[in-house]
């Protein structure tokens, strides 16, 4: 652990680090309050603080607000001092102190205080772990590590809020692996959760920057295009068709091959409702499948334009970007 120690007095600052360096911490040194919350705030600041009372720029109380104010990350703060009134401890503790350390400080009494400091991190680390896999959990599908479906509808719905009030287009492909039914009742359902494992992963090595992907449900998978045209996101749709289907699946003895069907829709035609783009994506999924699998349709060119329909999805209309 690095600890950070803002003292003025270049004697007590020299044993204090002399001391924390034998202890076996590694020691950044400053002279005044300002430095001390300049290098608590950089990204790889810190997290371990001793500040003195007294010194320029920032007193050690003072210091010890603004680190609560701006910092991100929690920081342990001891304040180091030769004031002992109950008055002074109070208004430490005010000030967010976490703990004191009274000059001359005693070495043993410094490494039990270092060590408690050190309890309560690490305690304040397994509950950001904690909170972190929580998070994930309520967002990612468990099976893919893709977003789940909740959450990449969520991501689909601020593209088309974003394009209501800016402008501009999105677009979605739908991807369903093709024959998993037969893949489950055949090989079984490990052989099943590989070849969706195995789809994710192709699917997510060729996206661009800006695209998204989630697990829309069963073999479905949802992909989101912020700014395609449905000729751009055939173009991303064939990019991960192709990347499925030049590599089979491998469980042992077994090489399967892997082949995926996409319909693909976009604002410009299905309009800007999330409801209603999802429905254009999939009926143009349902003819891609009619028609032999493995392939892409577009829902405006290949559906629309081939059967003279309006755009029945088209209809709604949205009030003026503020």
């Amino acid at each position: 652990m690095t600890i950070l120690i803002a003292d003025d007095e270049p004697v007590s600052r020299r044993l204090l680090e002399a001391t924390l360096t034998r202890l076996g911490y590694k020691v950044v040194c400053v002279n005044d309050g300002v430095d001390a919350v300049a290098a608590i705030l950089r990204p790889d600041g810190p997290r371990f603080a001793i500040l003195d009372w007294d010194m320029p720029g920032l007193k050690g109380p003072a210091a010890c607000r603004e680190i609560r104010m701006r910092s991100a990350a929690y920081v342990y703060i001891m304040l180091l001092t030769a004031r002992d009134r109950e008055e002074d401890l109070v208004y430490g503790l005010e000030a967010e102190a976490d703990d004191f350390l009274t000059k001359p400080f005693n070495v043993v009494e410094l490494g039990a205080r270092l060590r408690s400091g050190e309890r309560v991190l690490q305690l304040q680390q397994n509950l950001l772990r904690a909170q972190e896999a929580l998070r994930h959990q309520a967002t990612h599908d468990h099976l893919t590590s893709l977003f789940n479906r909740a959450m990449i509808l969520e991501h689909l719905d601020i593209e088309l809020r974003r394009i209501r009030r800016t402008g501009g287009r999105v677009a979605i492909a739908i991807a369903d692996v093709d024959h998993f039914k037969k893949v489950n009742d055949t090989h079984g359902h490990h052989v099943g959760d590989l070849v969706l494992r195995q789809s994710a992963d192709l699917m997510r090595s060729v996206l661009r920057e800006g695209e998204c992907l989630g697990r829309y449900g069963g073999e479905e998978f949802l992909l989101v295009l912020p700014g395609c045209d449905e000729a751009g996101a055939r173009l991303a749709a064939e990019r991960a068709r192709t990347s499925i289907s030049r590599r089979p699946v491998r469980a042992k003895a077994l090489e399967l091959p892997l082949t995926a069907s996409f319909g693909v829709a976009c604002t410009d035609a299905a309009g800007h409702d999330l409801e209603g783009l999802v429905m254009a994506a999939d009926e143009a999924l349902y003819r891609a499948k009619a028609d032999g699998r493995d392939r892409v349709v577009g829902w405006a060119s290949d559906i629309i334009n081939e059967s003279g329909l309006a755009g029945r999805y088209t209809t709604q209309t949205w009030p003026a970007p503020r």
